[in-house]
């Protein structure tokens, strides 16, 4: 059973980075295609981006110059870098696996790290 454990969230001032962290387990980490999502007080959880075994990519349009999303299979882990921080990125964020591969349709997503806090602050 695959399993998912974000690390990496924190406080930082706009203007700031930040490198989230998803290790995985339990399974052939290549197989799967590996995504972040996050959700905002009040807000429904949304995309933000996603990597595939091919490495190829896929991002929100509000991330897109932004964040970048990138894995390291010998370490079984995913990255987030995070640039440019806006108080709207104030979010929970959760690490994603999907087994079929895609990550253009995120409502393959189906299993889910428990998240992790990033505040920015203005």
């Amino acid at each position: 059973q695959v399993q998912l454990e974000e690390s990496g969230g924190g406080l930082v001032q706009a203007g700031g980075s930040l490198r989230l962290s998803c290790s995985f387990s339990g399974r052939t980490f290549s197989s799967y295609a590996m995504g972040w999502f996050r959700q905002a007080p009040g807000k429904e959880r949304e995309f933000v981006c996603a990597i595939n075994w091919g490495y190829i990519r896929n991002y929100a349009d509000s991330v897109k110059d932004r964040f970048s999303i990138s894995r390291d299979n010998d370490k079984n882990t995913v990255y987030l870098q995070m640039n440019g921080l806006k108080p709207d990125d104030t979010a929970v964020y959760y690490c994603a696996a999907n087994r079929f591969g895609s990550v253009f349709s995120t409502s393959s997503f189906d299993i889910w790290g428990q998240g992790t806090q990033v505040t920015v602050s203005s």
